[in-house]
């Protein structure tokens, strides 16, 4: 049998690759295997030209990161095939046989055949050829033709030309990854802070002529020598992280992903710690790597287009410290921070007054972050540098960017030192997807926001509370402070308002407003539980929320921080009908506040609010009574005024009706679909109900169970498409009232309702499943609490186990967290009557949910 063509060089390769793998492991240093491995290559490429007879007028050169010298594991081997002419027959068959044999040996070579002349034509049309052919390099066979392709490229090089399409090339990488470092699996290479970010500033540095690497820029003056030493050694970190997962992998993969984390952590010698596992700690390691890469981007990217777009327009004065050149914040003097160390604070009240800024200037921004390390203790305990920053807080405008720019350049981290602690920091609850340190800015964020007029369309209510609140600094304190403590193990909430309070009483604020800050960061999670665990039409739950709030004013800033913590979580988790029980909490607890009960006297008044309803639909205005003789007070408690009516009009002819009534409309809250479930009661009911919503991948949000005196179930559901799939809801609401009255004749069998698997979120960041019963406040029933994380079909396993049991839900609240549920359910029935009975119910459901 004969050898195959080039087996020697193949194994040559594989062996080679193998050897450099284990070298790496065993003594990790990522500059080292990148040029061994862009050596290997080189001579592999070297030896197939020789075999192959390649033209000797021909030549062969690394492009790309190649052409760095940076060979990654598994990447690409970027190569131009340089010809002085256009290819005969003859020679177009030896190049085919060339691409050929490196494939047979190994290399996954990306590759062009282009003459000089093709080269520039290319690079001139296409700004990522040009990159490619910046970074060439000679392997073998003429060099004098690749002499003449360096000298003719760098001749017809438009330096200007190519700083605008870099940056714009990087925008738009970094809107692909929504402008965030700080996804949960994160792309080594590509996202914000990741390793183009670096590469791009070594391509605009070479642009302006600029060489070396990092010392070559700390020698241009645009860094210091630690600097570039720092910058250097997070590239390293970075590349390590890459060649670690592309061996891990054993292919190219640069996206950080749950798969990897814990072995990579594990290869990095990364131990758990009291309050973090091993991938917790990596990912906070990569977190503060890309932040610090952020920082060097802007800095050197403003450095670098001030030499390439020297700016010549004068600068105008603001004061005796600051100017603004071309809409540049510019320190008047280079060492205004070294003078005057209050300055680094007043530099951000300037930024925040004049929006129409568009950044600092880079050297004003270089000595900010160099300034960053004279915050220290001594610093911070400074009453008139305690002054600036409360000033900054209660600043009309540009709070949030200023805050956001001290984040960006390592100050706030300094001057908070708490919250430094919780930089890069990852929160594996299945339903934050920022870091700590980015989610308390966006909160913060979330809260300028609602005091902007052109937005208070998107949140009324709380546009028009926050707008006639009398310290909104306040607010932004609770918002800086609320997860400050994450981390540290212990309840964060307590130890937050420790340190909220603390931080209040140095900075000069009052006893009442510094124990308002402490007790809203302290109770920062509460009206979110009591609004989507609880049953908030029951008065005793309003009455004992009113009294944790105490006072109007305690409740409306609680209201605000809840609002604008919901919405910095994720994307998913804010929705319209959270919003309308916030809403719904706030306005009863107001009313209770103020005085007020919700007795026969509210009934009175929602019952006739109804009538009227009613009457514009041209019906009678003892149409509801045929409905309302058969329900009790606790319904007319629990629903309000619009339900009343719209369930009266769905059902004054059908109240004895033998099927199943369903009607379908848009919920009232702007959001999903409300349906309404009538019929004679079944013991498998909220097990159908369920079943039916899972089987077309609706969510249910809150359940409203009531029975009626004769029997009847008169049920209520919110549901939404978390999916957002773009159903017709006209067409849609036929479906629903068609197919579930269908599914509730009791002559048809319990369906099975699909059973989803976990996410690989989910797998590799299991969240603990909790299960809690006990007798609700009330004394009514008992409550079923499960925390867990989401899947397809839980809520109908967890109904056939409450079937199973002989329970009855008389309410539940359903709450989607990202992939984490908090489900709240009222129950009752007779096993729940002996601890035995309810044991046994709390095993089978913790069983079912494993």
């Amino acid at each position: 049998m004969s050898t195959p063509p080039f087996a020697d060089l193949r194994e040559r390769l594989k062996s080679g690759r193998a050897a450099l793998a284990a070298a790496y492991l065993e003594t990790p240093s990522a500059p080292r295997y990148l040029t061994r491995h862009a050596a290997l290559v080189d001579g592999v490429l070297s030896e197939i030209g020789t075999r192959l007879a390649l033209p000797a007028s021909f030549c062969v050169a690394a492009v790309g990161g190649y052409g760095r010298g940076e060979l990654f594991p598994g990447s690409d081997v970027d190569v131009l095939l340089l010809l002085p002419h256009e290819p005969t027959a003859a020679q177009q068959a030896t190049l085919e046989n060339w691409v050929q044999a490196c494939w047979d040996v190994g290399l996954e070579i990306g590759h062009s055949v282009r003459t000089v002349e093709a080269c520039i034509i290319e690079a001139d049309a296409d700004i990522t050829v040009e990159t490619n052919l910046l970074e060439a390099r000679f392997v073998c066979g003429a060099a004098a033709l690749f002499d003449e392709f360096d000298r003719r490229f760098r001749a017809r090089f438009d330096a200007q030309h190519f700083f605008d399409g870099k940056l714009a090339e990087q925008q738009a990488r970094h809107a692909r990854f929504d402008d965030s470092a700080y996804k949960l699996e994160p792309n080594l290479k590509d996202s914000p802070g990741g390793l183009r970010d670096l590469h791009t500033i070594h391509w605009l540095a070479q642009a302006c002529g600029i060489t070396g690497g990092w010392n070559g820029i700390a020698r241009a003056g645009l860094l210091t020598h630690a600097e570039a030493r720092r910058i250097a050694r997070e590239e390293r970190t970075l590349s390590s992280l890459r060649i670690h997962l592309h061996i891990l992998a054993r292919r190219r993969e640069d996206r950080l992903a749950f798969d990897y984390q814990t072995d990579l952590a594990e290869r990095l010698g990364l131990a758990a710690t009291a309050n973090k596992r091993p991938p917790e700690r990596l990912m906070q390691g990569y977190y503060r790597a890309a932040k610090l890469i952020q920082r060097a981007n802007d800095i050197l990217i403003q450095s670098l287009r001030v030499r390439l777009f020297p700016v010549n327009a004068p600068p105008e004065p603001i004061d005796a410290d600051f100017q603004v050149r071309a809409r540049l914040l510019e320190a008047r003097e280079p060492d205004l921070f070294e003078r005057k160390p209050d300055a680094l604070l007043r530099a951000f009240i300037v930024y925040a007054q004049r929006p129409a800024l568009a950044g600092f200037e880079p050297a004003t921004l270089r000595a900010l972050w160099r300034g960053s390390t004279r915050i220290d203790a001594a610093f911070r305990a400074h009453p008139a540098h305690r002054a600036l920053f409360m000033m900054l807080l209660r600043q009309p405008v540009g709070i949030t960017r200023a805050m956001r720019a001290m984040h960006r350049y390592g100050l706030l981290a300094r001057y908070i030192p708490a919250f430094g602690r919780v930089v890069g920091q990852m929160q594996h609850d299945l339903f934050h997807v920022y870091t700590v340190d980015e989610h308390i800015l966006t909160v913060l964020r979330n809260m300028r926001r609602l005091t902007v007029p052109a937005f208070a369309h998107e949140l009324p209510l709380a546009s028009r509370l926050i707008a006639a609140f009398d310290k909104p600094e306040l607010l932004y304190l609770a918002a800086l402070f609320h997860d400050i403590a994450k981390g540290r193990g212990g309840d964060h909430s307590e130890l937050g308002a420790a340190d909220a309070r603390r931080f209040c009483r140095q900075h000069s604020l009052d006893k009442t407003d510094s124990e308002l800050v402490a007790w809203l960061v302290n109770m920062h999670l509460v009206m979110s539980r009591t609004a989507q665990k609880e049953d908030i039409s029951d008065p005793g739950v309003i009455a004992a929320f009113a009294d944790k709030v105490g006072d109007l004013r305690h409740l409306t800033a609680l209201y605000l921080l809840t609002v604008a913590d919901i919405r910095g979580t994720s994307p998913k988790v804010w929705n319209a009908w959270k919003g309308k029980l916030l809403e719904d909490l706030y306005h009863s607890t107001q009313i209770r506040l103020a005085g007020g009960d919700e007795g026969v006297a509210d009934i009175a008044a929602k019952q006739a609010e109804a009538r009227v309803n009613l009457a514009l639909y041209g019906l009678p205005t003892d149409t509801a009574d045929a409905l309302w003789q058969h329900l009790d007070a606790r319904y007319f408690v629990r629903f309000d005024a619009r339900d009343m009516a719209w369930q009266a009009r769905m059902l004054w002819r059908r109240t004895n009706s033998p099927d199943a009534v369903v009607r379908a409309r848009l919920s009232p809250a702007g959001e999903g679909i409300q349906v309404l479930v009538y019929t004679p009661g079944l013991p498998d009911l909220f097990a159908r109900i369920c079943g039916f919503f899972a089987r077309i991948q609706y969510t249910i949000l809150e359940a409203k169970i009531h029975t009626t005196r004769h029997g009847y179930a008169l049920d209520s559901f919110q549901v939404m498409d978390l999916a957002n799939r773009g159903i017709h809801y006209r067409d849609f609401l036929s479906f629903v009232e068609h197919e579930l009255a269908r599914d509730l004749d009791p002559v048809r069998p319990l369906q099975p309702a699909p059973r989803g698997r976990l996410s690989r979120h989910q797998r590799h960041h299991p969240y603990p499943t909790t299960v809690r019963l006990a007798p609700d406040a009330q004394g009514r029933g008992h409550m079923l609490s499960i925390t867990c994380a989401d899947r397809g079909g839980l809520l109908f396993a967890v109904a056939e186990v409450l079937m199973q049991h002989d329970v009855s839900v008389y309410a539940a609240k359903i709450d989607t967290l990202g992939e984490r549920v908090e489900d709240t359910f009222l129950i009752r029935g007779k096993s729940l009557e002996t601890p035995a009975g309810m044991q046994a119910l709390e095993a089978s459901v913790r069983a079912v949910l494993q």
